[in-house]
């Protein structure tokens, strides 16, 4: 799953030494059912309302604004996906993502407190799952979604591994 094509070359928020490894593609039908599944609700309400309470013709432009504000999410579900990244270095665990906003986060494996794996039942029949990274502090606390079952465990036990023989003074 290493795919280092990106948007923008952007030195700042490249691996300092190694190729970022990907999610996994079906972690976009999960995230594209959430758009399905969850915008809707948000403009349903307003354009009943909009529909019987104000006018019809604000009914239909609030349905044209959500088709359009939907397939725009869709559509850039797959470049939000491919700007997560994650790499395994000899100390650190480097984890990016977002398009707006971006972020790199470096987290030392001596800092790692607890590394959790979770699967709600939608990734679970996808068959993902996510880590979860817990350290002393709480703004650098790092997610990895949408990695195969296998990966996440593979992950988890190195992880686990290295922050139990690098621990720093916890």
């Amino acid at each position: 799953m290493t795919d280092n094509r990106t948007r923008v070359h952007d030195p700042l928020f490249a691996p300092p030494t190694a190729e970022w490894k990907r999610l996994h593609p079906r972690y976009r039908t999960l995230r594209r059912a959430g758009v399905l599944l969850g915008w809707p609700w948000l403009f349903i309400p307003p354009t009943v309302l909009g529909w019987w309470l104000v006018d019809r013709w604000l009914g239909i432009a609030l349905i044209v604004v959500a088709v359009g504000w939907i397939a725009w999410r869709w559509w850039r579900m797959d470049a939000l996906v491919r700007s997560w990244g994650y790499a395994e270095l000899a100390d650190d665990l480097y984890v990016t993502h977002g398009l707006w906003f971006r972020r790199l986060m470096a987290v030392p494996y001596g800092r790692m407190q607890v590394v959790e794996v979770e699967a709600g039942p939608i990734e679970r029949a996808l068959g993902l799952a996510t880590v979860k990274l817990v350290t002393a502090s709480a703004s650098t606390d790092a997610t990895i979604p949408g990695l195969p079952p296998e990966e996440a465990a593979r992950l988890r036990d190195r992880l686990t591994e290295l922050g139990e023989t690098r621990t720093s003074g916890l």
